[in-house]
């Protein structure tokens, strides 16, 4: 599982016109899931998430985590973070889940991101979107689990 996480002052989600998802404070989630990905690697990706701690403290050194700050999360699928560009120009996306994996666990990572008792927002699963956001810093993490 891969996820490039955006500390945000806000961003949101369109589909076909119409905004389905938007956050204030906190964080962009592009989430990739991989073919081998599970229900653990759900649980553990999430709880590493939201008590990263990115966001500045009074000091304005990053020591606050999205939950310390009650920030929000805006889960956005994307299979193309799992992009291997190890030949040739155009991108192979074989380790990406296929929807029959991918979908269930995009579908608990949201739901385990509400137990923290955290606003979350999201995408939908393998539309065409639009995403704005403010990143924030800019602060722009990389985790793989």
């Amino acid at each position: 599982m891969r996820a490039l996480l955006q500390r945000v002052s806000h961003a949101s989600v369109t589909v076909e016109n119409e905004v389905v998802g938007k956050i204030g404070e906190g964080l962009l989630v592009f989430l990739g899931i991989g073919s081998e990905d599970t229900e653990t690697t759900v649980k553990t990706l999430v709880d590493k998430i939201v008590q990263l701690r990115i966001f500045p403290d009074q000091q304005g050194k990053m020591n606050l985590s999205l939950l310390d700050i009650q920030g929000e999360i805006l889960v956005v699928s994307q299979f193309t973070l799992h992009a291997d560009m190890s030949r040739g120009r155009r991108p192979s996306f074989t380790k990406a889940a296929p929807p029959s994996i991918a979908i269930p666990l995009y579908e608990l990572f949201k739901e385990t991101c509400k137990q923290y008792a955290l606003t979350v927002e999201s995408g939908v699963f393998g539309a065409y979107m639009q995403v704005e956001l403010c990143n924030d810093g800019p602060v722009t993490i990389w985790l793989e689990n």
